[in-house]
């Protein structure tokens, strides 16, 4: 039986960023994580984010991107949405901390007089709140991967980077790794890799006391040996640990790019670990698909966040899995619910260019009727059509103008004075308090109905999935609006939640008010996106599209 690992004999991998932001840590971290999970070890992963807000709960789309949330009801960046698709590792709560979080922390210990007096400073209070987080995550796991938000030289992270400089004389040498993402460019005009860049972000973190251990660096071009030298010289790194990190077709072959350049090995033998080549064939598999599909399909994504992708990270990702799944290539035709709302003849045209209709999450009203429009215009010309969230608030509301003939009809969201709020607060939600205190946040229990859409992707009667809303389904015009034909294939298991809502008289037809992109990997695509994809198939061969 295998040792369980403890905090004494658990490896910690540090994981930093120099140059420029958006060079790929977050994807770097969790490939590291696929490629040692491949090779028989138990791994977890940790964000350290250096803004001041305790979560990104209300940060703006455009701000921060997409939201990831957690079975535990955490709201979190989304690059655990990168370590949960890459690996098998379940986020929660702790593996994702803000200097807004640590320092609100302290801040409480100091007012119940913990610290018995004492001034408080960074150095030490700061950094040993940001240690214990980090150690605490080492119990039951052979290798917990810790990566740093932002670039080294910004004044917000220097408390994270000092407290895991300070790491490196509390845990043992040969259980703790430095890496370091860097960027190696290539100037067209001159032909040639440049290694200033590399050689001064080095510089930078070893100013803060860090001599990082292993370099992936981020080219379009491949290093030579001569590039490897270079760099290994001026970085005190060995050259054997200069790994060229390329640029790929999709992310998920950036495990088995890595894994080429020799990466697995070379962590191993510094981690003092066994050396055992990492099974990534379920990795290859899935490239071979992304790289030779049998056809393809065209989604139009209708949102109001477009400006940044990011926004929807996680759902791209899901449309991506199902169609691997499907051996199909996945088109994105993004759609703006302002602009179609504005102008709703031109947004319509781009509509009728797509294999089916999804309408994501969001909130305010900003679009609203826009996407109101989408979902009318999927339900009267049978398209299939997929609505997630404020997706499922959209049908609802739809449907309830539409074919309940209930005028008027909208969410207390986003008009106090309508007639007939369809979608609203449920009667023990308090409007009062912090934001994201009314919530529905996490994971929570959906009892799905035989003969349904929902049944036939699931195959199960109760599913799990994870929640980020305040507004319900309004029970009051429950009756009414199944009795015009709206079914209800989804509630929680007391009946007093409305889940899943789907059109009988539809191809496929399906809202639900949680965000099933949450829980979609690559290896195991969540069934109603998969199903999503298989109906946009058959909607596409039924109407003779090549």
């Amino acid at each position: 039986m295998k040792k369980k690992s403890s905090r004494k004999n658990a490896k910690f991998i540090f994981v930093t960023g120099g140059v420029l932001s958006s060079l790929g840590k977050g994807i770097a971290a969790a490939s590291m994580g696929s490629i040692l999970e491949s090779a028989g070890l138990k791994i977890t992963l940790m964000k350290l984010d250096p803004y001041i807000n305790v979560d990104p709960g209300t940060m703006s789309p455009f701000q921060h991107g997409e939201v990831f949330v957690t079975d535990d009801g955490a709201e979190t960046d989304l690059d655990l949405g990168h370590y949960e698709r890459f690996t098998k590792a379940s986020m929660r709560r702790q593996n994702n901390i803000t200097s807004g979080r640590i320092f609100n922390d302290v801040i409480q210990k100091e007012r119940r007089g913990e610290y018995l007096g004492a001034t408080v400073q960074v150095i030490p209070h700061i950094t040993d709140e940001i240690k214990k987080h980090i150690l605490n995550l080492a119990s039951g796991n052979d290798v917990v991967i810790c990566e740093i938000g932002g670039t080294v030289g910004d004044i917000e992270s220097l408390p994270f980077l000092e407290a895991i400089r300070q790491l490196r004389f509390e845990i043992k040498p040969n259980n703790l790794l430095y890496v370091h993402l860097t960027l190696v460019p290539y100037m067209e005009a001159s032909d040639e890799l440049k290694t200033k860049p590399t050689q001064h972000s080095v510089q930078k973190l070893r100013e803060i006391g860090i001599q990082p251990d292993i370099l992936l660096c981020r080219t379009q071009r491949k290093l030579n040996k001569e590039i490897k030298r270079k760099i290994s010289m001026f970085s005190n790194v060995e050259e054997a640990a200069v790994i060229p990190a390329m640029d790929v077709k999709s992310i998920y072959q950036v495990p088995s790019s890595l894994q080429k350049e020799g990466l697995s090995r070379v962590l191993q033998r510094k981690l003092g670990l066994p050396v055992v080549d990492p099974d990534l064939g379920v990795w290859d598999k899935i490239n071979e698909t992304v790289d030779n599909p049998k056809g393809e399909v065209t989604i139009g994504v209708v949102g109001k966040y477009l400006g940044l992708k990011d926004s929807y990270k996680s759902l791209v990702e899901a449309l991506t899995h199902g169609g691997i799944h499907n051996q199909v290539k996945v088109n994105l035709n993004w759609v703006d619910s302002e602009t179609l709302e504005q102008a709703s003849e031109k947004g319509l045209q781009t509509l009728k260019k797509c294999d089916g209709v999804l309408v994501p999450g969001g909130f305010g009203e900003r679009g609203i009727e826009g996407k109101i429009l989408a979902v009318n215009y999927a339900r009267l010309n049978k398209v299939p059509y997929f609505g997630i969230c404020l997706g499922m608030h959209c049908a609802v509301i739809e449907f309830a103008r539409g074919v309940g003939k209930l005028d008027r009809a909208n969410s207390a969201e986003f008009s106090k004075k309508s007639p007939h709020l369809i979608i609203d607060l449920m009667s023990d939600q308090d409007e009062k308090g912090d934001k994201g205190g009314t919530m529905r946040l996490g994971e929570y229990p959906c009892v799905i109905r035989k003969n349904s859409f929902a049944y036939r992707a699931y195959g199960n009667r109760e599913v799990h999935e994870r929640h980020r809303h305040r507004y319900e389904f309004n029970n009051k015009y429950r009756l009414q609006l199944e009795e015009a034909g709206l079914k209800i294939s989804g509630i929680s298991p007391n009946g007093n939640l409305v889940e899943i809502v789907e059109l009988e008289d539809h191809p496929w037809f399906l809202a639900g008010q949680f965000h099933p992109e949450f829980k979609s990997s690559p290896r195991e695509p969540h069934p109603l996106f998969h199903n999503f994809i298989a109906a946009t198939m058959k909607y596409r061969s039924s109407n003779d599209k090549p």
